[in-house]
């Protein structure tokens, strides 16, 4: 049989870069080069470069499991959906909750949060943006009016320096790294801060030694001296901003001169004026952040204080500028865009508000349609945990919060307080194994559909096979328990376009998208509201999208994390993805290649805390926080800071987030995941060293 090439988008990070999966008899055999992909002009990393090899694990989902007897057992999809229906049915709206998933199309997610507000009459929707990027949704959207990057991933390389916080980008996105390579080949100066000497730092001009959870600080020091030396952009502020005199008064404060600013965050003064001077005379320098900024409680403060910085040196609305954050997962913008958010529904038009529920009865043809906000997952399963929250039963796509939540073990306790929780996912799960009904899923290369990547250029999906066994495509399951429910005329899709159609009615952004423009390989980026219009690479050229069309500074104090150091727990702790696999590593753990380079996480600390602690070099410890521990081997080096720890988060056996802290940011309801206090302890010498050939980590392979 011949060789079949299908054209679609990876399924990891937010990058959204395209690949030919190589199809023979049925079977997904490799991965191949497109050159036409408008984002990674056919280049790949290596977790693209394997994107087949999860598809046909042993282990997929494929026949409905229901619990009987305390076990799951397969069954038929008739008996599963009846039965969903009927406790679906059972439950008052404030009962129920449904979880949507970045990792699925655009066009399931448009669905599950239909499904919720019309089907369920609950506003209580939700998805892993919240763990990831909403306060990136929330602070820009203060700032700016709109709560997207910016920029464009091509246009990185017209930039004239590069200021990269709270990102990895050469691990977490790796050819969007590539831009940046691209970039300073032409002359662009790098400035990069972290708390770890990581891939990306080795690439840059410039490294800020910092300590975890001290940006509002290291930012309010930079905008200090480049106001003190009269290098901001007063033409830029006079014309397009307002508030600079608020935000001016916060960060001429003595406590963000820069010798105040480098004890807060160790990075020596020097570098930190170095760092003003070339963003504030590199026109346009552009900045890149990701979860390093966003994972606080003061994520909101955070991405505000990025935002000031851009600002005042007017390097909004121009090519190789920008406040860019990178998403994580691949459709973690898209899901967003659809409405998959307790407050809004799709294009971010509030839920609160009569003529918009108006708006959507009319397009979705029911009635009664929920009237305010709702939990978010984090809300949710705090109160789960607590005991005091009214949801009982929950529906959920693709999420494994098992393993992606704060404090697990607090986790497991909201698990013990849920009635009914139905599962919908390609794999059995951390999550599905708690679950009273597992429904099997498409993964991405068994269906078609669009998802949107960071820069917000709407792509497609494109089938390259069918789903194995009795697995069905997303939406075509959320359309049945719909049918079940007596709303199927409301959910009567014959195909993923017709559901585009209708998003493209229910979205501003998207009004004027369809399959057929999307089939151009450079394909769409939001908005884009009209047929005829080309699409938006760079936002707020002429205007922001805030009511008078200005930028709006604000003045963000510094303050520390939830957790800081004490005797008892010295280290600080930040978690983070590697190169080699992706979050809970339910796909990359069951990718031969990916898994066989790095096959478990390890704690990093710097020699210092290693000889204090009388602790070598792959030396099995004890991690403890006040929430939990974990085994876990160490790794003794050089590129992490004297008092921090890192630990990746995608190892079950080693699970990150039983240390982590649940405290949330005030406004976007995200947890503080990198920074929280921990101790490490030696163990028993028989538990011992582990043994180097199990994994390539201690071979240098990072």
């Amino acid at each position: 049989m011949e060789l079949k090439y299908v054209s679609t988008t990876c399924p990891y990070c937010g990058t959204g870069c395209g690949f030919n999966i190589v199809v023979k008899d049925g079977r997904a055999i490799g991965i191949e080069p497109w050159h036409r992909a408008p984002v990674n002009a056919g280049k790949l990393c290596q977790k693209g470069r394997y994107a087949h090899e999860f598809i046909h694990s042993k282990d997929r989902l494929v026949k409905p499991l229901v619990r009987k007897n305390g076990q799951l057992v397969e069954a038929s999809w008739e008996e599963a959906l009846t039965l969903i229906a009927g406790k679906f049915k059972s439950f008052l709206p404030e009962e129920t909750a449904c979880l949507s998933s970045a990792k699925t199309s655009n066009e399931d997610n448009y669905l599950m949060q239909k499904f919720a507000r019309a089907v369920l009459k609950t506003s209580n929707i939700d998805h892993c943006a919240r763990l990831c990027h909403s306060s990136t949704v929330a602070g820009l959207a203060a700032v700016f009016g709109s709560g997207a990057m910016t920029n464009s991933i091509p246009d990185l390389e017209e930039s004239k320096c590069i200021f990269i916080i709270g990102s990895n980008t050469f691990e977490q996105h790796p050819l969007i790294g590539r831009r940046v390579v691209l970039a300073k080949k032409k002359g662009s100066k790098i400035i990069y801060a972290d708390p770890r000497f990581t891939p990306t730092a080795k690439q840059a001009d410039l490294y800020l030694s910092m300590y975890s959870g001290t940006d509002v600080a290291l930012l309010n020091g930079l905008m200090h001296h480049i106001i003190e030396n009269g290098w901001e952009d007063s033409a830029f502020i006079s014309e397009r901003t307002r508030n600079f005199e608020e935000m001016k008064a916060v960060v001429m404060q003595e406590t963000y001169s820069l010798p105040n600013v480098s004890k807060i965050t160790g990075v020596p003064e020097e570098d930190l004026k170095t760092a003003a001077e070339w963003i504030a005379h590199s026109k346009p320098s552009a900045l890149l952040y990701s979860m390093g900024i966003t994972q606080h409680t003061v994520g909101v403060d955070n991405v505000r204080s990025t935002s000031n910085l851009m600002l005042l040196t007017g390097n909004l609305g121009v090519p190789g500028g920008g406040v860019n954050p990178l998403r994580g997962q691949n459709n973690v913008q898209g899901a967003c865009d659809m409405g998959c958010l307790p407050d809004v529904y799709p294009g971010y038009r509030k839920v609160a508000d009569l003529e918009n529920r108006r708006k959507m009865e009319s397009l979705w043809d029911v009635s009664g349609l929920p009237e305010g906000p709702g939990l978010t997952v984090t809300e949710l399963m705090e109160q789960l945990a607590e005991g005091t929250s009214a949801v009982k039963c929950v529906y959920n796509m693709g999420e494994n919060f098992m393993l992606t939540d704060p404090d697990l073990n607090r986790t497991k306790k909201a698990m013990e307080h849920l009635e009914f929780l139905v599962v919908q996912d390609i794999f059995l799960s951390e999550t599905a194994e708690h679950a009273e009904v597992v429904l099997p899923a498409a993964c991405y290369a068994e269906k078609n559909g669009t998802q949107t990547n960071t820069e917000r250029r709407v792509q497609r999906l494109r089938k390259a096979l069918d789903p194995p066994g009795e697995a069905k495509a997303d939406w075509r399951i959320i359309c049945e328990i719909a049918r079940y429910m007596g709303y199927g005329p409301q959910f009567s899709y014959s195909n993923e376009s017709e559901i585009f159609e209708e998003i493209a009615k229910a979205t501003p952004q998207y009004a004027g998208m369809s399959y057929g423009r999307l089939e151009n390989p450079d394909a769409l980026q939001w908005p884009c509201p009209e047929k005829d219009h080309p699409g938006t690479p760079i936002l707020h050229t002429k205007k922001f999208a805030t009511p008078d069309g200005l930028g709006v500074f604000s003045g963000v104090e510094w303050k520390p994390p939830a957790e800081v150091q004490d005797a008892e727990y010295p280290l600080i702790l930040t978690t983070g993805r590697i190169i080699w696999h992706w979050h809970t590593g339910t796909m990359t753990r069951r990718s031969e290649t990916l898994d066989s380079e790095v096959r478990t996480g390890w704690v990093e600390l710097n020699p210092m805390d290693a000889r204090r602690l009388g602790i070598s070099n792959q030396e099995k410890v004890r991690v403890i926080s006040r929430r939990g521990e974990i085994v876990i081997p160490a790794l003794v080096t050089e590129d992490i800071k004297p008092g921090v720890v890192f630990i990746p988060f995608h190892f079950k056996e080693c699970a990150a987030n039983v240390l982590t802290i649940g405290a949330l940011d005030p406004v976007a309801k995200i947890p503080e995941y990198k920074a929280c206090v921990v101790k490490i302890e030696k163990i028993l010498p028989e538990e011992g060293k582990i043994e180097p050939e199990k994994s390539k980590l201690w071979e240098g392979k990072l």
